[in-house]
């Protein structure tokens, strides 16, 4: 899986700071779960969309003759070895480990519940290239459901949405706003992504106390600030002048990590300088020490709601895209929603994508207080996936 973490990795991280140049406040976005919603998408369009338009070679109306004539016309087109038959093995590759990764970090767990699904909703009087079907099938576990774009678009939206919601637990509504399909779309491409996980040593709620979040200097907000002093995997940076901290949730599959600045506006100051590289290096099990920590970390809430036209482009750089065969789609846009909570207990959170007691501490206790702006993200372990990726700096 060495290619494909890197890629999807550098892909969030690059993401992220596009997105950090705008959005000033908190950012929420799932990674794994964009990269998966591109990696659905027929190879014709190269461009990002949870919601596009399809251009088929043929409708309902054709003859059988001409459906066949046109199907194979399409598939022609893929078995004739392409100038770059390298590239195109080397993203058959990458979509076969995306699919190992996607099965190992969905495995059923009574330690945590994370839920990965994917659907296409395809209009119903469109016949869709069996092979790109069965690729979606076979690699994301996706099936096609029809429904009436053209004579209900408002109803086949408010279906959509519903599925959506009930896949995170009512956690994400309304991925697609009102008056964002029409007639003309002829398939919508959907990934979600749900976790619930409990720390593997919980907050105590008795010791959460207010304490100041620092947005700047010279501004505060007070915070619900959760506190427990224990051994947790520790690393003080030498690149760049901030600590990493990993909680780990229960049996250890899945973890948290915190990237705390060590002053109160280093974070934007260091955001240019953090790679994928130096993220696996930081947080890989070899770098990080066990050390006797005071944590600090407020109880907080992270959302994001996205139109990333340009999401999927960046992929493809990254050499992610890629699929055997489909028809040309016209791209419209990539609308991505996501949601966090992180409380005593654990961390509740789900994305969709449409394409604590107070003490001194000692002096052989590291100190790490998040009282200002930080980076976050959610990792399976074994496999090295950001399932979700963040930066809380407005409470």
């Amino acid at each position: 899986m060495d290619s494909l973490v890197p890629a999807s990795t550098s892909f969030g991280l690059d993401l992220f700071k596009d997105l950090s140049k705008t959005d000033e406040g908190n950012v929420l976005f799932s990674p794994a779960g964009i990269s998966t919603t591109i990696g659905m998408l027929p190879p014709m369009i190269r461009g990002a969309t949870a919601t596009q338009e399809q251009e088929v070679p043929f409708s309902e109306k054709d003859t059988e003759s001409s459906r066949i004539k046109a199907e194979e016309k399409e598939v022609g087109r893929v078995k004739n070895p392409p100038a770059n038959a390298g590239d195109l093995e080397k993203t058959e590759e990458i979509h076969h480990q995306l699919q190992r990764v996607l099965s190992e970090i969905s495995k059923p767990n009574d330690d945590y519940e994370l839920k990965i699904a994917n659907r296409l909703f395809g209009e119903k009087t469109y016949l869709f290239l069996q092979k790109y079907l069965d690729y979606v099938e076979k690699h994301y576990h996706a099936s096609l459901e029809p429904v009436d774009f053209v004579n209900a678009a408002d109803e086949s939206r408010k279906k959509i949405n519903s599925w959506v919601e009930s896949q995170t637990n009512e956690k994400i509504k309304d991925l697609l706003p009102d008056g964002s399909l029409s007639s003309s779309i002829k398939l919508v491409v959907v990934n979600v992504i749900y976790f619930k996980g409990q720390w593997d040593r919980e907050f105590k709620k008795e010791n959460t106390k207010e304490e100041e979040f620092w947005l700047n200097k010279s501004t505060s907000k007070s915070v619900p600030m959760m506190t427990q002093r224990q051994s947790f995997s520790f690393k003080t940076l030498e690149d760049v002048p901030a600590k990493i901290l990993g909680l780990p949730y229960r049996s250890h599959d899945l973890s948290m990590f915190v990237l705390l600045p060590n002053d109160i506006d280093g974070l934007e100051k260091i955001i240019d300088k953090i790679t994928p590289e130096k993220l696996i290096e930081w947080t890989s099990a070899g770098r990080m020490e066990e050390r006797a920590v005071d944590l600090h970390l407020p109880r907080f809430r992270a959302a994001g709601s996205y139109d990333l036209e340009a999401a999927s482009a960046g992929l493809c750089a990254a050499g992610l895209a890629g699929s055997p065969v489909g028809a040309g789609l016209r791209a419209q846009r990539l609308l991505h929603r996501s949601v966090l909570e992180v409380t005593e207990a654990g961390t509740e959170a789900a994305a969709a994508t449409a394409v604590g007691f107070a003490v001194t501490p000692a002096q052989d206790w590291e100190r790490f207080h998040c009282n200002h702006p930080f980076l976050f993200f959610i990792r399976h372990n074994e496999s090295d996936s950001v399932l979700f990726f963040g930066r809380f700096s407005s409470p």
